[in-house]
């Protein structure tokens, strides 16, 4: 009797400690789950670009140069000038080239004076060749044969001369005409309208140009109706760009010196040309934009978007949860194979040795981005979806079990 009402009074003793400590390990294990960031599903646009950097440019830059040495007297333009065509932008010492000028005019005039008295003796030789000749028909025996040779030769010689002065009074002609051009090349001039954008001498500085020609200035010209931003774009981009240029689509960047502000631009040209930098193959694409308040100055660095394609009031999901990666002690047993193939996409890529085939690496990538998570019962469930055109905050959803306003996980909170 003694033996049962002391198993009774223990069955009470374990019943009573269960009864107490079970709410106990409930608020334990309670405390101890973790407490996950979420962020609904909504409706709305959703546009992909590509984003790339681009280095803005005028459309044109006219070096302009000097033709003569000397040294500089006259500076008419400066930084940032705004000139016309035909505007004198510096004067080179033209003092040396004005006496060339002098002198190849009075080397001209001399020339003149020299044909004009072998013209005068051809005629006085062409009138003794004809009196001799008139002599010698009235009387053949007047004169020998002979002399009418002599006479006819001296006049031949006279016409050579003319010849030898009139080419003598052509090369001293071009000499005058380069020696008027050199003068005229010590006023350097602007060939185009457009903004100084470059000034590389100085008063009283010396230019040479016998060897190569110097250069002293560098014009844009049509700054403000356009300038040119040139970009490097992706190899795996570059056919997206191409399509987004023959469907019409805009083109948005912003620069350093604006940040508030975004300019809007076109694709002007896909060049064929590709760069390889430490095996990044890249091709040059160029963009067009106004710039009518000069605002985008030469040099600056453009952050480019290219719109590729566009879609409103979609399901949309934030890129976050397409991103999560939960631990398996968080995850509802009949969805661990999904981490397993995401662990695998992990090793694929972190693998030097193994080079892993296309089908493994095509099916761990497309398990990772077509999953994301809800919270069920504490645990995190998989929901398969199916993805459409992505922008850097949020994807849209093509396929899936999931609703507008659905919470779905991005992370977990840092005090849980």
């Amino acid at each position: 009797m003694r033996l049962l009402i002391t198993l009774v009074v223990l069955a009470g003793l374990v019943a009573g400690g269960v009864a107490f400590y079970k709410p106990l390990l409930e608020s334990i294990e309670a405390a101890n789950r973790p407490t996950f960031r979420t962020q609904t599903a909504e409706r709305g646009p959703v546009t992909e670009v590509i984003n790339s950097t681009g280095t803005i440019e005028p459309v044109e830059s006219v070096h302009v140069g000097a033709f003569v040495s000397g040294t500089i007297v006259t500076l008419e333009a400066d930084f940032n000038d705004e000139v016309e065509a035909g505007d004198l932008l510096a004067e080179i010492d033209p003092r040396l080239y004005q006496s060339n000028v002098a002198r190849d005019e009075a080397a001209l005039a001399a020339r003149k004076a020299e044909l004009q008295r072998a013209e005068a003796m051809l005629e006085h030789a062409k009138k003794d060749e004809e009196r001799a000749k008139t002599t010698k028909a009235r009387s053949p025996t007047s004169i020998p044969d002979a002399e009418i040779d002599e006479v006819t030769f001296s006049r031949m010689a006279k016409e050579a001369e003319i010849e030898v002065a009139e080419a003598a009074v052509r090369q001293a002609e071009a000499n005058l005409g380069n020696s008027k051009a050199n003068l005229d090349y010590t006023r350097i001039v602007a060939p185009v309208s457009g903004i100084v954008i470059d000034r590389k001498i100085d008063r009283g500085q010396t230019v040479a140009a016998q060897f190569q020609t110097p250069e002293l200035f560098v014009i844009a010209p049509d700054m403000r109706e356009r300038v040119r931003i040139f970009a490097a774009v992706d190899e795996a981009d570059i056919g997206r760009i191409r399509t987004s240029r023959e469907s019409g689509r805009p083109v948005r960047f912003t620069v350093d010196a604006y940040p508030g502000e975004m300019f809007s631009g076109e694709i002007e040209q896909v060049r064929l040309n590709s760069d390889t930098l430490q095996n990044v193959v890249t091709y040059p694409v160029v963009l067009s934009a106004a710039n009518p308040e000069l605002k985008l100055l030469p040099g600056m660095t453009a952050d480019i978007s290219f719109e590729i394609d566009t879609r409103t009031d979609v399901l949309r999901v934030p890129n976050a949860a397409l991103r999560f990666f939960p631990k398996r002690e968080h995850v509802r047993e009949e969805d661990l194979p999904i981490l397993d193939g995401e662990e695998m996409l992990a090793d694929l890529r972190s693998s030097s040795a193994v080079q892993p085939d296309a089908e493994s690496r095509a099916e761990a990538e497309e398990d990772r981005r077509r999953h994301v998570w809800v919270e069920e019962n504490g645990l995190l469930k998989a929901v398969a979806v199916e993805t459409g055109l992505s922008d850097y905050r949020t994807t849209e959803v093509i396929a899936g079990d999931i609703d507008e306003g659905l919470a779905l996980v991005v992370g977990v909170r840092d005090d849980s």
